[in-house]
């Protein structure tokens, strides 16, 4: 271990427990990715105050915290070291936990740079059947032609393969935008409950995990007050009752 890595442990470890003892009579939940107990961090994104969201070791929010859960219930019993793995839009969070399991770990997306292939996912220039698992965290929020993208990625995708194609609920029902929204990071929709149909037309199941039916102690819920929506900046982001919501992850069979 270097100086800076200690340093950087040392000060990570005060932070921590600071952190605990100011925040001692928040409720208490358990990070399923780094194994903290203790109560977690609220964020201020630009759409308002989300509580309960960022576990104050590992940084994982409840997006990370539920595809994690998921996704180790999914590959548990899969020989992932024989396997060829496509991560879009591949976030760090994720890239050491999937280049550690699969035998052929790959990175793509539209502008980022240092991926294996930059390339548009509504035109893919993979051959057919060319993966075995793909994962796709919050991007198709941001496709403009979502049906294209969807169907490329059931083309490229092994008989009997799988892709995990998470998308922000945010509606009751999936509302389309005129035109990019730079306020929600160029959203081009708000995905609501019924996005997930969209797979069914393209995959053979499509199982979905709901934060309602994973372990409270890992807070898999999103704690926001969405009855301010629209707003100047949201504007076509109709208002949702109640300030807890699901999460769904979207597991996809080819």
């Amino acid at each position: 271990m270097t100086l800076r890595q200690y340093v950087r442990r040392v000060k990570n470890r005060v932070f921590l427990t600071i952190f605990q003892l100011q925040n001692s009579k928040k409720d208490q939940f358990e990070c399923p990715v780094c194994g903290y107990c203790g109560p977690f961090m609220d964020v201020v994104p630009s759409t308002g105050l989300r509580k309960h969201a960022k576990c104050p070791k590992c940084n994982a929010q409840e997006r990370h915290r539920i595809q994690f859960v998921v996704l180790n219930d999914v590959l548990k019993d899969m020989a992932t070291n024989k396997m060829a793995m496509l991560h879009f839009a591949p976030e760090s969070f994720f890239k050491y936990y999937f280049s550690e399991r699969f035998g052929q770990y790959e990175t793509a997306d539209l502008n980022m740079k240092g991926v294996d292939h930059q390339v548009d996912l509504q035109r893919l220039p993979f051959d057919d059947d060319s993966y075995d698992f793909l994962f796709a965290s919050h991007v198709l929020e941001h496709v403009p032609d979502d049906e294209k993208a969807i169907s490329e990625i059931r083309r490229i995708l092994k008989p009997k393969g799988i892709a995990i194609l998470p998308v922000p609920i945010l509606s009751e029902k999936t509302i389309e935008y005129p035109e990019p929204n730079p306020y929600e990071a160029y959203h081009v929709r708000a995905p609501g409950f019924d996005y997930f149909m969209r797979y069914e037309r393209y995959f053979s199941k499509v199982e979905r995990y709901s934060s309602d039916s994973l372990p409270k102690k890992y807070q898999l819920f999103v704690f926001e007050d969405r009855r301010h929506w629209p707003t100047k900046e949201i504007p076509l982001r109709p208002s949702m009752q109640g300030d807890k919501h699901i999460d769904i992850v979207p597991v996809c069979y080819a």
